[in-house]
This record gives C-alpha cells, structure tokens and sequence, in this order.
C-alpha cells in the first residue's frame, strides 16, 4: 500500500473513531440529565480544575461538586471562573437533589461561592472555606472559616458526618484527581488538548457517566459488593 493510501485509510479511522466519540459523549449527555435526579445531598464539597483548549492562552474552567456520602460526581459546569458559572453549578445539584437535614457544604476560598451559596441554601446549611497557603508547591497552612451557620451547629454536623472529621475539601480535590487521570485532555501533561469546548464537554460528560454509574468505586464497599455512586 502506498504513503497516500495509508494516509488516506489512517484519516479515515481517525474521523470513525472522532464520530464514535461525539455520539457516546451526546448519549453520555442525555443519559446524566435523564438519571441523575432525586438523589439525597448530605455533604458537598465543590472545587474547581484549570486546563486549556488549543493552547495555553486560552485557559477554561471545569466545575465540579461531588455528594460525599455517595461519591456522587452531582454536577459540573465548563467555562469561565466566573460568578455566572459559579451559580450555574450549585443551581444544577438544587435542580436534581434532595437535601437531608442541613447539609454540610465546603469549598476553597473563591470569592463567589459565599454570596451563591447564601442566595440558593440560606441558612438550610451549613457553610465553611477551606482556605490553602502554599510555599514551593506545598501547603504550609491550612484555614478554616465558617460562613453559614455557627460553630456548633458546624461540629453537629461534622459529629452526624460519616465520612468527615473536621471542615475539609479533600473528597473534590481526589475527585479533581480522578477527572484528569480519567482524562487526557485535562492531565496536566499531556500532548492531548481538545480543539473546542464543545469537544471537552462531551469528554467531561462521556467520563461523568463512566464514574457515576460503571466504575465502582473503592470507598463504596458494602461486605463483598462494591458498589458504583449512582447505586
């Protein structure tokens, strides 16, 4: 076979395998939207991640927040880090949960989360920041802040927490971690970058599907069964 006919056929492959993907990510889409509802918010933590698309200049944001009991990955939003987006986000898991109780709900130091938080949850909740002090890629200091609510309806909650001891952000931070693990375009080095946003959305969603309703997830295991978020 010549140099153009292997080009040729090697094109080829590569727009099947471009199709393949953008009709799983669409089906992925539909099928989060239809499936995750109704599911029960105890704890949320909410983070976001920086990549980029075509090049480094042009820098998005992915949000995301996870319901911690579950290991839900409840909502995300791509775009700008912005007050717009910020909204969006928290106003998604509102859309598609129950809350128990007064959840408890914890992020880091964005200046948008409190007003956002206050406006869609009031006094329903209760809030802290997590604020991060860092020295040569390591954190020196940690500060915690509550924002809703007092300090001791602050340790009700955390006494009532299965998962947590004190105010903490680390349940999103290891789910930032299995995002980009679990993706190429996000991995902070790789020679792997979308082209556009609409090409990471459907890859944000594709993976969001995988790990709410296929991976199981070590940290859900009941006797001999592990068990998947949605489950």
């Amino acid at each position: 076979m010549s140099i153009s006919a292997t080009a040729r056929v090697t094109g080829r492959s590569r727009n099947t395998i471009a199709r393949w993907l953008e009709r799983a990510s669409t089906a992925a889409a539909r099928f989060n939207r239809r499936m995750l509802r109704d599911f029960d918010i105890l704890e949320l933590q909410a983070d976001e991640l920086c990549t980029f698309i075509g090049s480094k200049s042009k820098t998005i944001w992915l949000f995301a927040t996870i319901e911690v009991w579950s290991r839900l990955w409840a909502s995300s939003v791509l775009g700008r880090r912005s007050s717009r987006n910020t909204k969006a986000v928290i106003n998604d898991v509102l859309l598609r949960e129950r809350l128990v109780g007064s959840p408890l709900i914890a992020t880091d130091g964005f200046e948008y989360y409190v007003g956002v938080i206050a406006r869609f949850f009031g006094s329903a909740c209760v809030y802290g920041q997590v604020l991060k002090t860092r020295r040569n890629d390591r954190v020196v200091r940690v500060e915690r802040r509550v924002k809703i609510g007092t300090t001791t309806r602050l340790k009700a909650a955390l006494w009532e927490s299965e998962d947590s001891e004190t105010l903490n952000t680390s349940f999103v931070e290891r789910l930032n971690l299995t995002i980009r693990q679990g993706s190429a375009y996000l991995r902070r080095r790789s020679p792997c970058h979308a082209r556009g946003t609409d090409q990471l959305r459907g890859h944000v969603e594709l993976l969001r599907c995988y790990y709410n309703f296929i991976r199981p997830h070590r940290a859900l295991k009941f006797g001999r069964e592990t068990r998947t978020p949605a489950m």
